[in-house]
């Protein structure tokens, strides 16, 4: 493979860790990565309760367990979801076909953009049960608000990595779609037989010859 593909040099290449690091969608994927922890660490570690009325454990979002539930899962998805692309991109310029680089960035580009919605359910799921309880606990406060806090920031890191994967997509179609030439036109055209067509060199002559031939007379 020559050249750029989807955003990645030629297979083959050295690897350049400080400029990975560098590239913007790592970077978002680094802080989607840390978000997710926060989300579903907070809810995790605090995000129940037991009262002293009852033994049961409930959820710090309005008792709803759903709520809990959705915030530690999204959170726990994406967490493994960043390291999984996290890995294909450090080996990202290594794939030599052309077909399984588009396929990976159109997976990102796909799951990225699920991301972002998710995320933003979350927001405003976890948003409205907390500001629909009666009275705010003590304990755990904070952590409520963090994982909402945190929720919100991914949907911008999120956003983000679609964005990148939607750029990175384009870049790979133009690059080809430029370089493509018809391979017919590297060959000349046909020669056209009727135009370059000549006579046989001796098929006049045999023809006159043949007409003034007289038999002799006796």
């Amino acid at each position: 493979m020559e050249g750029n593909a989807y955003g990645a040099a030629m297979a083959g290449g050295a690897f350049d860790l400080k400029n990975f690091f560098q590239q913007p969608y790592v970077i978002a994927r680094i802080l989607s990565w840390i978000f997710s922890i926060v989300v579903f660490g907070c809810i995790t570690s605090e995000g129940y309760m037991n009262p002293t009325s009852s033994g049961k454990l409930k959820c710090i979002f309005n008792d709803n367990e759903d709520a809990c539930h959705y915030g530690v899962g999204i959170g726990v998805f994406a967490f493994l979801i960043c390291i999984a692309f996290f890995v294909v991109d450090v080996y990202f310029h290594q794939i030599s076909n052309v077909n399984q680089r588009k396929h990976i960035v159109m997976a990102d580009l796909g799951i990225s953009g699920l991301w972002t919605f998710l995320w933003f359910v979350g927001f405003c799921f976890l948003t409205n049960q907390w500001v629909s309880r009666i009275s705010l606990p003590t304990i755990g406060a904070d952590s409520a608000r963090a994982a909402i806090a945190f929720s919100f920031f991914s949907i911008f890191s999120w956003g983000l990595l679609t964005i990148f994967a939607y750029q990175r997509y384009q870049m790979g179609v133009a690059d080809f779609s430029d370089r493509y030439t018809d391979p017919s036109s590297e060959y000349p055209p046909y020669p056209n037989v009727a135009e370059n067509y000549q006579q046989p060199p001796f098929g006049n002559t045999a023809q006159q010859g043949t007409d003034e031939y007289r038999p002799p007379m006796y």
